[in-house]
């Protein structure tokens, strides 16, 4: 008989609304490495691709403890957020609150997932 799984792996969707500047893809590369190292994650490749002037900006930070993701439209002032890490040392919600100091969003909506738990797990059988 297998142990139970004990991952303790949380998905952090963040959407951003009313940030003054998305298409700065340099401010966008600081805000991604700062909040990856408030949670205490380590960066081990980041890729941000700029759309051109005006346009917006997607990024991925690969992590040692997983991943971080955003995609942003200026023209509309939102960006969604996708932060993923694993460990309890690691906190997606220090790195939200360090995107956010950057890209000063109005309104935030978030919702965290908890990934590899197994609580409400159905078998189909």
């Amino acid at each position: 008989m297998k142990p139970p799984m004990t991952y303790d792996g949380r998905h952090l969707l963040a959407d951003l609304y009313g940030c003054p500047v998305l298409d700065d893809v340099a401010l966008i590369e600081s805000a991604l490495r700062a909040a990856a190292e408030s949670a205490g994650a380590s960066v081990i490749g980041l890729h941000l691709h700029h759309f051109g002037e005006g346009q917006g900006v997607t990024g991925v930070v690969l992590l040692a403890e997983s991943h971080m993701s955003i995609h942003s439209w200026p023209e509309h002032g939102y960006a969604a957020v996708d932060i993923f890490l694993c460990g309890a040392r690691h906190d997606p919600a220090k790195a939200l609150q360090t995107l956010m100091a950057y890209l000063l969003p109005a309104h935030v909506k978030e919702n965290v997932v908890r990934r590899g738990d197994q609580s409400e797990l159905r078998l189909n059988n």
